[in-house]
């Protein structure tokens, strides 16, 4: 998964628009014009790495030379070298905070769907880890690529990927089974239907309509055996996937898998992930060219 460069390039410019200003001024002042540098970026904490791919044609895009030393995906432990750097310092200065903040955060969620992916595998269990859409304006993308770096499944890219029917476009739609065939009768072939719903007797009615995926929304994990259950029986469970939703953590996912859902979806591995804490430490300082 990867945007084309200059759809990535557009987007790195606009962070470092949003924190730069009118410019660096600490940097202008401080750093004697030409400048060349030598730097690390450097874990501070054990995690997985994610954004190695991002960071290296971000620096490309600011005149900077980058190596990685690790790859995407890779663990790395505490002290671990992971980028390479070389250019003008004024220029990688000025950057840096911006580089810093995409590399921790998509390492921090990446690291985070990793140890729920790995707990449930532990478990012999092989319910699918899912994000939301509850990811940071702007950061949709880097947020749900370190998701897929850490095993586990992006879910939809935004609302023109599949059809989901919620609660509100039920209410408007009047009913479950009119909401869905209002869509069978004017999506495209190519669209699955995912539809949401909150008790067992809603999760019948919609599973008899045809749907792909059937979401339990905040059901807990003993609502979500039994709606499962009710599936089995009415012969409904093999034609539908089942997600879970809303409530889940990584105190609970396992009871939530082990219940017997498809998918567990949670938005906090992209809402709340702890950034992996990294850093960048000059090296090397050559003299200024003028």
């Amino acid at each position: 998964m990867s945007l084309p460069r200059k759809l990535l390039e557009k987007k790195f410019r606009r962070f470092v628009e949003e924190d730069i200003g009118h410019g660096d001024v600490t940097t202008f002042y401080t750093i004697p014009h030409g400048t060349i540098v030598q730097a690390e970026i450097i874990a501070k904490e054990k995690g997985l790495l994610a954004g190695i791919e991002e960071a290296l044609v971000f620096l490309e895009f600011f005149g900077l030379q980058g190596r990685a030393l690790v790859n995407d995906g890779s663990g790395v432990g505490e002290k671990e070298k992971i980028l390479h750097v070389e250019g003008d310092a004024s220029t990688l200065l000025s950057i840096e905070r911006t580089l810093l903040n995409l590399l921790s955060r998509m390492s921090g969620i990446a690291t985070a769907t990793n140890r729920l992916v790995e707990k449930i595998r532990r478990a012999g269990l092989k319910t699918r880890v899912a994000c939301t859409r509850k990811t940071a304006p702007g950061l949709a993308y880097f947020d749900k690529k370190a998701v897929i770096i850490g095993g586990g499944d992006a879910h939809r890219f935004g609302l023109d990927d599949m059809v989901l029917i919620k609660d509100n476009h039920i209410a408007v739609a009047g009913s479950v089974r009119d909401a869905i065939r209002r869509v069978r009768d004017r999506a495209s072939f190519s669209k699955k239907i995912e539809v949401e719903v909150t008790d067992v007797d809603t999760a019948l009615e919609a599973a008899k309509e045809e749907i792909d995926i059937l979401m339990l929304d905040n059901f807990s994990p003993k609502q979500a055996e039994e709606a499962v259950k009710q599936l089995k029986n009415k012969g409904l469970r093999d034609k539908v996937l089942i997600e879970a939703s809303g409530g889940i953590t990584e105190q609970n996912i396992l009871d939530y898998a082990k219940a017997g859902v498809d998918i567990v979806s949670l938005g906090e591995i992209t809402q709340s992930a702890k950034a992996l804490d990294l850093s960048l430490e000059i090296t090397k300082t050559s003299k200024s060219r003028s």
